[in-house]
């Protein structure tokens, strides 16, 4: 197939957009792939849905490969399945009522949706079952930015698999885990297998693919041995030893007067701030829990969000006062009445907490025994810290999250009564598996670790163009009927081929073809007519030189 540039839409842009910061940001709106409609809100223009869609392509064959049935799912979602699920309550949802007052969501998944058509299953005959499709995804985020990375809508292809019990979804999701390292492979990109949090969407364990970048929403941590990968959001760092003080028999009281940080509570009482135990209060549902993490670390909102399988907010300051009768400052796990989770990082030694007093701290706190908590890793793991697995220094990088495979468990089939009757009889609940990839996403980052400082350098699996061939002299019948001719050549042998036949200067065709991005060159000239060379290159440098005409085919096949 050969198009003529002349005839295309493809607006590139000299300068990119002044709140571009991501590479992929700046490059795929300078080289007319796509263009912002509103914040968090892209219209992919023609280049850039030909690459999303050999992007799509790649999943499919994929996913068709390991026994996935396609189908489509609405966008439109009647509330009450979600409501059923709990995940109504996720800030990200779009909410929406119909003319007759009836609720709906727009998801930025389709679990309840999958689960709702599981339910026609009836006999454990009818499991093993891999389903996806290719659907709108809206959320509603309060941050959009990056251009692609964190967006309002997207395309997602998410695939659910169905299964009899969880060694059925041990298979299904290391089936998955194979299916997206081919497909990453094959776009062309850099990618780890990384330990990740269930997060909003259910269930107890899940894996991310990150891809390294320059730019990118995630982080990804590595250890310097090379033995272990993680989102940072479920890392598992181990925190340098605290420096106590002597230990104490019992908590004492000490008064800590204006006191409002750990920080001004480490200097009053002279001791380091990994021996001083933060508090915080949430409500998940309907009840008040209070969170421990050490002194000198963050609570991971991922990773405890994993823990309820729900979504939480931090309480307010009427319902801390009441539960504790103090203020956020001075609240601490010893006689308190609700329920207390602890990190694993305060399961050992003593250290200072709130007394549920204003103004007042206990000395010499020790979990087991004056508290009881259910310990739990809560921390947000952090460069610096030690390797979980062999002890080596952590380190954090940026990094694009490209997809994300889950084990849903029963989270969705409990609620929303998906069976089925096993050969006994009995009847037993489906256990289902999600798994998210993002072609959009897929794209920013094949562009992140694919550029120069001119433009992109597209792999061949996914470029809007196999070749592109410039005609020097668009003035000249005899230049452009050669390039028509070059370009005929490669499209009989099934290679999408870009004709640029319009009438600009050398300086801005070179600068255009450098910003598309294509993999290979050709260039016709005036010199063509003399000696009937072509000058060939790819676009990432490795190859430059210029051969007779009829042996472009040749050279095309070779590189």
């Amino acid at each position: 197939m050969v198009a003529r540039q002349s005839q295309l839409f493809i607006p590139t842009l000299r300068e990119a957009p002044a709140d571009a910061e991501a590479i992929s940001h700046k490059l795929l709106v300078r080289g007319g792939y796509i263009r912002q409609v509103g914040t968090g809100l892209w219209t992919f223009l023609p280049l850039g849905w030909r690459v999303h869609q050999k992007v799509v392509q790649i999943i499919r064959e994929e996913m068709d490969a390991i026994g996935g049935q396609e189908m489509l799912c609405p966008v439109l979602t009647p509330a009450e399945l979600w409501e059923r699920t709990g995940r109504i309550t996720v800030p990200i949802v779009f909410h929406l009522k119909d003319r007759s007052g009836r609720d709906f969501v727009l998801p930025y998944s389709h679990e309840e949706t999958m689960t709702f058509h599981a339910r026609e299953l009836q006999s454990y005959k009818e499991l093993p079952q891999v389903w996806y499709h290719f659907s709108t995804k809206e959320r509603d985020e309060p941050r959009p930015r990056g251009g692609l990375l964190r967006v309002r809508e997207f395309i997602m292809k998410d695939s659910y698999s169905l299964d009899r019990d969880e060694a059925g979804l041990d298979v299904s999701f290391e089936r998955h885990a194979g299916a997206y390292a081919r497909i990453f492979e094959r776009c062309g990109l850099e990618v780890y297998l990384v330990v990740a949090e269930s997060g909003i969407m259910g269930g107890k364990e899940s894996s991310g693919f990150l891809a390294p970048t320059g730019s990118g929403e995630n982080e990804l941590m590595r250890c310097e041995n090379g033995d272990y990968f993680a989102d940072v959001d479920a890392a598992r760092g181990i925190p340098r030893a605290p420096d106590f003080p002597e230990p104490l028999a019992a908590p004492e009281d000490v008064a800590t007067p204006g006191v409002a940080t750990i920080e001004a509570l480490a200097e009053l009482l002279g001791i380091d701030a990994a021996a001083t135990s933060k508090a915080m209060p949430v409500v998940v549902g309907d009840r008040l829990v209070l969170a421990l993490v050490r002194g000198d670390d963050r609570l991971n909102e991922e990773k405890l969000t994993t823990y309820f399988e729900a979504s939480f907010r931090p309480a307010l300051d009427d319902e801390i006062r009441e539960a504790f009768g103090a203020g956020g400052g001075s609240i601490g796990p010893v006689g308190a009445p609700v329920e207390i989770i602890a990190d694993e990082s305060l399961r050992h030694g003593q250290f200072v907490a709130g007394a549920n007093r204003d103004g007042w701290h206990k000395r010499g706190v020790e979990a087991g025994r004056d508290y009881a908590p259910a310990f739990v890793d809560i921390r947000q793991a952090g460069a610096g810290d030690s390797c979980p697995e062999c002890g080596g220094r952590l380190s954090v990088q940026p990094a694009i999250e490209v997809g994300h495979i889950f084990k849903l468990g029963t989270f969705h089939s409990d609620a929303l009564d998906a069976t089925y009757l096993d050969e006994d009889g009995t009847t037993r609940t489906i256990v289902m598996g999600s798994y998210g990839i993002g072609p959009a996403r897929t794209m920013a980052a094949v562009v992140e670790q694919r550029h120069d400082d001119n433009g992109i350098v597209w792999p061949r699996a996914i470029a809007p163009y196999d070749a592109h061939v410039l005609s020097l002299d668009a003035g000249s019948e005899e230049i452009l009927e050669q390039a028509e001719h070059v370009a005929a050549l490669l499209g009989a042998e099934g290679l999408d081929v870009l004709l640029d036949d319009r009438d600009e200067r050398p300086g801005e065709k070179f600068a255009d073809a450098d910003l598309v991005g294509c993999p290979l060159r050709i260039i016709v000239g005036r010199k063509t007519l003399e000696d009937g060379l072509v000058d060939v290159r790819t676009r990432e440098g490795a190859v430059e030189e210029r051969i007779a005409v009829p042996d472009v085919l040749k050279w095309a096949a070779s590189v």
